[in-house]
């Protein structure tokens, strides 16, 4: 008996162990991901309508590869939201991120300047055009298709991406900076939660106030409410959205899915019917973290994933 006790007692060890090293391990391997993240400034010699010089001036792009570089793949700026007054860095980029680099996605975290910092419309999507135009420019250095370029966005966030692919250009061929020669037009956009309208009564007004001020001139606010400047030129759209979401109302998502359908661009939308504003990957709700499932099984549709 005492034989089978210690048996007992040696097994159940193990497993202490086992567990123990399991842990330590994730431990390490997010440790390791988290330290492999290289963050660079979008522009190194002092961003365009900088205020100042402090880290809150400096634009930049934290990059994120998945351990498998065999193949090129596509790759996805993404934009935290914040309502233009700060950014959801953690749950909103980082997270985001490592869980794009599962898919075999490389992800740009983008930290851009807003009101919180004093900065209004252009300069937020003077960034995200740039950080675009970045991750194209150096496509072949990080394993990247030119042609898979993704922007992605959470709430004003989401309007910043929206805005990226609804006002852009094919770069500037003059332009002394080999960066500006490239397009920032995104190949696709991915929209959660997302300020859209700058005019409607859905619009979300602390994002408002933060980008155009509380007085916007009106001709700018409809500029910039993105559902009224899709063309068929606009990039194929992933959204998602909640119908409990009192912050951001889904009939944003709404207007721009419409106005999508009516320029024939392709467009997929799902609005959950519970679910806070916020939530990021929303791993605390098992119905609401699906989303994620839906814009992998579009992005394989679009020809956006890679085979392995």
């Amino acid at each position: 008996m005492r034989r089978i006790n210690n048996l007992t007692g040696s097994v159940m060890n193990l497993k202490r162990w086992g567990v123990l090293l399991t842990v330590l391990c994730c431990f390490r391997a997010g440790t390791a991901a988290a330290a492999n993240a290289e963050t660079v400034l979008l522009w190194p010699n002092g961003a365009p309508d900088a205020k100042g010089d402090t880290d809150n001036d400096k634009p930049s792009l934290t990059i994120y590869v998945p351990e498998k570089q065999d193949q090129v793949r596509a790759a996805v700026v993404v934009c935290p939201g914040g309502g233009y007054s700060h950014l959801a860095m953690g749950h909103e980029g980082e997270d985001v991120a490592k869980w794009l680099n599962s898919l075999g996605v490389t992800a740009f975290v983008l930290k851009y300047r807003h009101g919180g910092n004093g900065y209004r419309h252009p300069v937020p999507l003077e960034d995200a055009q740039r950080a675009i135009r970045y991750v194209r420019a150096g496509a072949e250095k990080w394993n990247i298709d030119p042609a898979k370029i993704g922007i992605l966005g959470f709430s004003a966030g989401g309007h910043l991406a929206s805005t990226a692919g609804t006002h852009f250009d094919r770069g500037n061929s003059q332009a002394g900076d080999a960066i500006d020669r490239v397009s920032c037009r995104p190949d696709f956009l991915v929209l959660c939660y997302a300020v859209i309208s700058m005019t409607s009564d859905q619009t979300h007004k602390g994002s408002r106030n933060s980008l155009l001020g509380s007085s916007p001139d009106p001709e700018l606010a409809k500029s910039l409410s993105n559902e009224m400047q899709v063309t068929a030129d606009t990039p194929p759209t992933f959204l998602f959205s909640t119908n409990a979401d009192t912050t951001v109302p889904a009939e944003n998502s709404v207007q721009f899915y419409l106005a999508l359908r009516k320029a024939k661009v392709p467009a997929e939308l799902h609005i959950y019917e519970k679910g806070q504003h916020g939530v990021g990957l929303a791993p605390k709700d098992p119905i609401l973290t699906t989303w994620k499932e839906r814009l992998a099984d579009w992005l394989k549709v679009r020809g956006l994933l890679s085979s392995k």
